[in-house]
Parts: structure tokens; C-alpha cells; sequence
């Protein structure tokens, strides 16, 4: 039978070859290989982590074919992978925009292949590379120091299964059996049982921002007790505030490098240390994360700290730029011909170049050099400029179907008055509609609004001015809301939102939301994608409609800060500020402590582009009232 393959594979980072390699798994129809008895439905659940995989499993693949010229090749699938796997949204989403070649490291080739898996579950192309090479290889490519070619040889002289590979590979090797392969030897054989039990305790999936925030700070509030170390700050998709962290990176600048590396390897939640280096240290924690920690010279940090913290494709665009200056870039600093100039702040570092400081948030290579060079680069919005969190839900018992809040209204009022808002909004899910006549959710939501009226009538608090009485109301699958007209009329205005029936069709789906949006009293659309991070993908929506309508319309599309949303993606926030949509920004909290969160909707902001007039809850309160 000749059915085609579909593949998920991931392999290592190749810039960073000590770390631990992520899971790999290799699933091709073909022939004796495994089958998949889901194969035309892979396509539809093609995740970012998938594509990913998919894009090393073709890098490893051409590493093994050769000749030189696939070295290319293997590059730019490797960059390719790199750039989908620290994406913020989903790059189905992107390619249903058709704007799949807009992301930094994905070319025309690579874009028309991925089309073709998006589409039909399979490409012609991927078949043909993949097609006579052997499944177990993609297993052993996991392991620590196994490469492609490597594993291919494992796999190919050994026999290795590919149902059990890292299995039959242990037991090959305590056996001895590699250790007699060619260009193997017995410290080769150690060296991959140590890969084997370092796989065994890997961290598997990407975590989400603010768990990779937590568990940094911990190690930083650590390392300070450390009294060597001048500074300290995280690397990579942490420090630019990506809404999933691979592992966590930390740069240190210090004079005495032994010292620190020492101290950081003694943390208390350290269970294995990988490698311990002059300069670098590698640890694995209890709860299986991999910390990285670098030391650099004082007179040195500001250019570590700009190499590490990235991305990749930021840090190409800005080699390219800077070699058309006659400069070449590292994480020592800037060098000329004759002389290597050393930056101890990344504003130095930028400096230099003659372009103005690139925040982390915005070095994604989506045209941030440019605007630095011409003075165009947006300011980030801070968390002093909101003035109000439009997305909360207490414990006040409407009788919904959905979770209640935690918390009382007072309570989440004074949290908002400390944080030094002007006013909220308090959004709990609509009453359920069953069990409840239209007459029993009118009189449940003008006995809330009695509530909030109260509170604004006897306030204890001093910075919050008012209070507003909002809704998240579904939006049913037909488009239609479950509140009457008169139970709308009770609101100061309405949140809407997608909780169920996610897998209708594009056009289906930007029906049902227009339908839901249209209602008067309704002005933003909540969570808009409906997406859980690393759990449920985006839904499909026709978003060049959806920004026209909200134009025409004046209604307002949310960022939702809510860790496992933080929903509009980033790169969806940079489409509709470019469309002129405005944006709110809402917690979403249950409980008083989620109204911290609102930190990590700016940070969806900031990489989306989105200035402090682009977000509505920026205004005044004066200001707020008059646009609803």
C-alpha cells in the first residue's frame, strides 16, 4: 500500500549542543513502517511543537543525504524550526492568513511544503526525503551527542527497533555492542548511557511564561546571596516575554567566575548537574527544567546579554546589518578591523550601531532594526499607563454554568485600588440558561447591578472612581447570545466570547462571532482565539473581517492575560494595531492575586507593536466613559 508518511520529530538546538534534546517521535505510513491509523486527520492538529519537529526531522535528513551543498539546506530548516517553535501564535493561524513567509526564517520553499501538510496531511516533497531512511534514527536523535549521522548508524548497523529505540539502543549498549562500532569506542558507549539516563529526567514540553518567570526568579533571588556577581538577568524567549519558554537561561556578570559557578550549581533544587565549564554551568532541577547559567566580564555583559537574549533571527538581521558596516558581532562585543570594542549595557551595544535601544519583547526580525535605525521603534506600554482591568469575575452568584470567581467584589476593588487603577470591570460568565426562564437571568443580572451600584455609591477605597457592571457572555454556536435584550440593558457594556463548539470552519466560525459581536451593548471581543496554550489550538477566523468590523463598528478586541491564553497572540495584537483596531487588555482573574497577570498581557502588547494609544484601558476614566 502506498500511503504517505506524516511525521512528528524533534531534534536538538544545533546552536546549543549541550542542551538536553526534547522528545522525538517519528510516525511514517509507508510500506513496514509504522502506520497511523489517524494519519488524515494529523494535518488538522499540526501545533507549533509538531511543525517543528516535522522541520528537524527533514534538517536531520539532509545532514545524512548530503552532499555539502545540503548543508544549506539543513540550515535553513533548522532556522525554519526555530522560528516556528518560539512563535507566540499558531502557524496554522499564519498560514490561514496566508502570511506564512512573512516569519522570519521560513522561505518560499519551505512555506509552499508546509501548505501542502496543512492541506492534504502530507507533503511529496517531506515523502521523498523521509521515505527510505530509518524511523528508529529520529528516536536516537534525541539523545544528548547523538547527531543525525550518528544515529542513522546506530540504527542501521544495530537494527534498533523503531517502536523501543532508546530501549533496544540501552541495551545494545550495556551488552557492549557499540562500543565495537566504527568511530564508537567504550567512552563513546558511556557517553550514550549517560544521554539514555539524562533523557530519562528531561523536561518534555514547553512551559508557560510566567512558570519559567517563577522558577527563574527563584534561582535569581538565589544567586544573589552570592557577593560576587554584579548582575544578573535571564536569556532568551524568557527575557523576551514569549508566551512558552523552552528551558531558562541566565547571564552573570561577575570578575570571579569559579565563585558563582559554584554557588549556582549548590542550589538546593539542583537534582543532576550536566556540565561545569570556566564560564558556563548546566543543571537539571527536580522538576526536570534545564538552567543554563553564563559569566561574563563586567565590561563584557552588555554584549552577552544582547547575543543570548536573541532571537536567532533578530541576531542574524542584526549581524547582516552590522557587516554592511564593516562590523562583525558576538557576545564579547563589536569588532573592527583592527580593534574589539567591549559594552557593558546592551544600550551601549545598540549604540554603537547607530540604532536606538531594541527592547527584548521587540527582536523577533519583524522589521525592529529598521524602525531603530529611523527612530520608529514603539514605546512599550508600562504598567503604570493602564487604568483599568476590563476582565474580572468575583464570587458574586450569578447561577452560571462556568466557574465563579474566588474572591468578593471589595476584595478585588481594593487589589485594583493598590495597583492604582481608576476603574473595572466586573465580567462574570453569563446566568445558564438552564434551569433559568429569560425572566430569572434578567432579575439575577439587575440584582448584580444593584450590587455594583452600591459599591459606587459608598466607596471605602480611595483611587478607584467606579466600578462597571459587565457580562462575558457566549457567544452560541449559531452566533446567537443567551441574554435577552433587556438583560443587556442592565450592563454598562458586554464582553463576548467563544467556550465551546471550536472545530467549525473558517467562514462558519467569523459568522458566529460578527453574529455575537453585533449586539449594541456588546464591545469587546474576549480570549478571542479561544486558544489554551500547550492544551487546545486557536480557532479559525477570518481576521481581516473581523478587524473591518470592529472598525466599522467601534468595538474592541481583547488581550487576554491570563497565563495559559494571553489571547490575542502577539502577532495577531502587530495585524490589528496596523488595521487600526483598538485593544483592551483584561485579566481575566478568578481570584485577587490573578490581577498580577495584567504584567504579561503588556508583554503580549509590547511584542505586538501595540503603543499606548492602541489600548483603550490606557484612557482616563473620564475618557473611557465617553467611547462606551
Amino acid at each position: 500500500m502506498g500511503f504517505e508518511p506524516t511525521i512528528s520529530c524533534v531534534t536538538g538546538m544545533r546552536f546549543k549542543p549541550a542542551k538536553l534534546r526534547p522528545r522525538v517521535q517519528i510516525i511514517i505510513t509507508q510500506n513496514n513502517l509504522v502506520y497511523n491509523k489517524n494519519m488524515s486527520l494529523m494535518h488538522k492538529n499540526m501545533n507549533n511543537q509538531k511543525v517543528s519537529e516535522l522541520l528537524r526531522a527533514i534538517s536531520a535528513a539532509y545532514e545524512i543525504k548530503g552532499p555539502k551543498a545540503n548543508r544549506f539546506r539543513t540550515v535553513a530548516y533548522d532556522n525554519a524550526a526555530d522560528a516556528v517553535e518560539h512563535l507566540g501564535s499558531e502557524i496554522k493561524d499564519i498560514w490561514q492568513e496566508g502570511k506564512l513567509e512573512e516569519i522570519s526564517g521560513i522561505g518560499e520553499s519551505i512555506a509552499q511544503n508546509l501548505s501542502e501538510v496543512f492541506e492534504k496531511g502530507s507533503s511529496k516533497h517531506f515523502k521523498a526525503i523521509l521515505s527510505d531512511l530509518p524511523p528508529s534514527m529520529f528516536e536516537l536523535v534525541k539523545l544528548n551527542g547523538i547527531g543525525p549521522k550518528r544515529a542513522y548508524q546506530l540504527s542501521h548497523e544495530l537494527g534498533i527497533s523503531a517502536k523501543n529505540s532508546i530501549v533496544d539502543l540501552e541495551k545494545q549498549a550495556k551488552a557492549g555492542k557499540i562500543a565495537n562500532l566504527e568511530g564508537f569506542g567504550r567512552e563513546s558507549q558511556a557517553d550514550i548511557l549517560k544521554a539514555i539516563a539524562d533523557y530519562k529526567t528531561r523536561q518534555p514540553d514547553r512551559i508557560l511564561l510566567p512558570q519559567a518567570q517563577k522558577i527563574a526568579d527563584e534561582i535569581l533571588s538565589w544567586m544573589k546571596k552570592c557577593k560576587k556577581i554584579d548582575q544578573i538577568k535571564p536569556l532568551g524567549s524568557l527575557r523576551r516575554k514569549a508566551s512558552t519558554v523552552g528551558d531558562i537561561d541566565i547571564a552573570v556578570a561577575t570578575e570571579v567566575p569559579g565563585k558563582v559557578l559554584d554557588h549556582f550549581t549548590k542550589y538546593p533544587k539542583v537534582i543532576r548537574i550536566l556540565e561545569k565549564g570556566k564560564h558556563k554551568a548546566s543543571v537539571v532541577l527536580v522538576n526536570n527544567i534545564q538552567v543554563d547559567l553564563i559569566v561574563m566580564d563586567p565590561d563584557s555583559f552588555g554584549s552577552l546579554l544582547q547575543h543570548f537574549t536573541g532571537s536567532k533571527h533578530h541576531n542574524i538581521a542584526l549581524r547582516n546589518y552590522a557587516k554592511d558596516k564593516g562590523l562583525s558581532l558576538s557576545e564579547y562585543g563589536i569588532r573592527t578591523k583592527n580593534k574589539l570594542y567591549k559594552f557593558k549595557t546592551e544600550n551601549d551595544f545598540y549604540k554603537f550601531l547607530g540604532l536606538d535601544y531594541i527592547p527584548p519583547e521587540l527582536r523577533e526580525d519583524m522589521g525592529e532594526i529598521e524602525a531603530a535605525r529611523q527612530n520608529k521603534l514603539p514605546s512599550v506600554v508600562k504598567p503604570r499607563d493602564i487604568k483599568g482591568d476590563l476582565h474580572l469575575h468575583s464570587n458574586f452568584d450569578i447561577e452560571t454554568s462556568h466557574d465563579l470567581g474566588v474572591d468578593s467584589m471589595l476584595h478585588m476593588i481594593k487589589k485594583a485600588d493598590g495597583l492604582g487603577y481608576e476603574y473595572l470591570a466586573f465580567t462574570e460568565h453569563n446566568p445558564s440558561q438552564s434551569g433559568h426562564s429569560e425572566s430569572d437571568i434578567v432579575k439575577i443580572l439587575k440584582r448584580k447591578r444593584d450590587k455594583i451600584m452600591r459599591l459606587n455609591e459608598n466607596k471605602n477605597y480611595s483611587r478607584v472612581k467606579k466600578v462597571f457592571n459587565s457580562l462575558e457572555i457566549d457567544i452560541l454556536p449559531d452566533g446567537s447570545l443567551p441574554v435577552s435584550d433587556k438583560g443587556l440593558e442592565t450592563l454598562d457594556f458586554g464582553l463576548v466570547s467563544i467556550h465551546s463548539s471550536f472545530k467549525k470552519t473558517r467562514a462558519e466560525m467569523t459568522k458566529r462571532v460578527l453574529r455575537g459581536l453585533d449586539h449594541p451593548k456588546v464591545k469587546i471581543f474576549a480570549h478571542p482565539t479561544a486558544r489554551i496554550l500547550n492544551k487546545r489550538e486557536s480557532v479559525e477566523l477570518d481576521w481581516e473581517k473581523i478587524f473591518q468590523f470592529c472598525l466599522d463598528r467601534g468595538k474592541w478586541i481583547e488581550i487576554n492575560a491570563a497565563p495559559k491564553r494571553l489571547d490575542l497572540p502577539d502577532y495577531l495584537v502587530r495585524e490589528a494595531v496596523k488595521a487600526g483596531v483598538k485593544i483592551t487588555l483584561g485579566t481575566d482573574a478568578h481570584e485577587v492575586s490573578a490581577m498580577d497577570n495584567i504584567a504579561y498581557g503588556l508583554a503580549v502588547a509590547a511584542r505586538g507593536w501595540a503603543k499606548k494609544s492602541d489600548i483603550i484601558n490606557t484612557r482616563s476614566l473620564k475618557d473611557f466613559e465617553k467611547l462606551i
